[in-house]
């Protein structure tokens, strides 16, 4: 069984696969270049590293020996892979897909090397509820807006959806020990680390579940209220967890649809909201194999990069580390440095900010938060961007543009989350606190709007009308 980013024993259906057909050992490959070149944050492999180090307990209580093996990056591992199942005596490779472009040539190149050695390999659907390509339009497409995608989606689910595996049953004892070598010396390259990621992000199978369970028992009800609040932990807190595979879409949907009886959209709001969100990340997934180029960093409307995106170095570093002037565009971009999490709401406020009223090029910003976010993926992350820069699919409209200071009196009325993460201005009212004046500002050593709202978005809707003319 080759693990990736399926980083569990629950619900994983390569594994119980594996192991249902007979004798099973694990493998991963730590490949360190190639997720520095997918600028996987610092966040991110402390937790992948720590949910590997959990997994290997949780598979030895299964009687399933890991063997970590470390590539320099994905070229290297189909070889590594093969003199792995020659020494191993293995005779098929079962793996979960994924669906960005490199880790699929990847794939391609494992299997066509271990098919040399004539050994049988078992592909499995994991991260998606519904394979992609299953769900089309009447014409045989994928769908290109999300609201019509959902509609089938959920149509299709009880048809299409990818069956849910429970744990397996612990295996008869082999003759192999684990080999985690490689993943204890990467552990301690991680702890030099300034930032101690653990305490913020605690790994292991036991801490996801109790994340879910206490969302569940406390939050869900109320996610449709509270899910765009940043100053309330009104969110799941799982999306992290989802990213490195600790714990599935499909269990996290079960529980929601259990929790709502059965239904999938109608009932509680809450749960329904949810439910909403994690059908939103299968699309940007379906969107990666009917869009390839995606990975590739083009957008979808391919005539928007004839627009004159901004490569203001100036700019955009104040942008990065939340000196723009606009305080909640500030507090979101502060809350990400230091927590490696953004809240969705303030994902799209900041990125629209970037790419509207900055005109920044949204690939830096993409690439920012890759680099930042302990939930990062790549699927999700390209599609907010894109669809905060009007460059995707199902975008929004480039003439909608979201007022930052409009944005924090509706959704931070009173000021907490600005206060939490912008300190200078906390001795500010709730009135003042969203815009402070320009002595306010100076007083508080706080940095002036480095753009003005109205000049801004009026130069970005003239590039974006004229742009249009242009095509049509």
């Amino acid at each position: 069984m080759w693990f990736r980013s399926d980083l569990r024993i629950d619900d994983n259906p390569a594994l119980s696969n594996a192991m249902q057909d007979g004798a099973t050992a694990a493998v991963y490959f730590l490949t360190p270049e190639q997720w520095c070149k997918h600028d996987f944050s610092p966040a991110r492999l402390s937790l992948m590293a720590r949910q590997l180090d959990d997994l290997t307990e949780q598979l030895a209580s299964l009687n399933v020996p890991i063997i970590i093996r470390k590539c320099a990056d994905f070229s290297a591992v189909p070889a590594a892979m093969a003199e792995l199942i020659v020494e191993l005596g293995a005779s098929k490779l079962y793996f979960n897909h994924e669906y960005e472009v490199n880790e699929m040539a990847m794939s391609r190149n494992v299997v066509k090397k271990v098919r040399q050695l004539t050994l049988q390999t078992v592909a499995c659907h994991d991260q998606c509820m519904i394979e992609p390509g299953k769900i089309k339009t009447a014409q045989g497409e994928c769908y290109k807006v999300y609201s019509a995608f959902k509609r089938a989606y959920i149509k299709a689910f009880d048809q299409y959806c990818r069956d849910y595996y429970p744990c397996p049953q612990p295996q008869s004892e082999i003759m192999l020990h684990s080999d985690k070598q490689a993943l204890d010396i990467w552990l301690a390259e991680l702890e030099r680390d300034l930032v101690d990621w653990r305490s913020v992000w605690p790994a292991g199978r036991d801490a996801v579940q109790n994340q879910l369970n206490e969302f569940l028992q406390q939050a869900v009800s109320d996610y449709h209220e509270y899910r765009d609040i940043p100053s309330i932990n009104g969110t799941s807190g799982l999306s992290a967890y989802i990213a490195v595979g600790a714990i599935s879409v499909l269990e996290c949907f079960r529980a929601a649809r259990q929790l709502n009886h059965g239904e999938i959209d109608t009932g509680q709001q809450g749960p329904v909201s949810w439910i909403n969100e994690l059908i939103w990340r299968d699309f940007y997934r379906h969107l990666l194999i009917a869009f390839p180029d995606l990975c590739r960093h083009k957008p979808f409307k391919l005539d928007t990069d004839k627009l004159p995106w901004k490569k203001d170095r100036q700019l955009f570093e104040r942008w990065c580390q939340g000196k723009t002037g606009y305080p909640l565009v500030d507090a979101a971009m502060r809350q990400l440095l230091q927590t490696g999490w953004m809240h969705n709401r303030l994902r799209m406020v900041t990125a629209m900010f970037l790419t509207k009223h900055l005109f920044i090029d949204w690939r830096w910003g993409e690439r920012f938060f890759m680099q930042h976010l302990v939930d990062g993926d790549f699927a999700s992350n390209n599609g907010g961007w894109q669809w905060s820069a009007s460059t995707g699919v199902d975008a929004v409209p480039y003439f909608r543009i979201f007022n930052p200071t409009r944005q924090s009196e509706r959704f931070d009325e009173d000021g907490s989350f600005i206060r939490r993460y912008v300190p200078e201005l906390a001795h500010l009212s709730a009135k003042n606190i969203h815009q402070p004046s320009k002595e306010q500002a100076i007083q508080a050593g706080y940095p002036l709007p480095v753009v003005e709202h109205k000049v801004a978005v009026a130069q970005t809707k003239s590039w974006f009308a004229d742009l249009t003319q242009q095509v049509s």
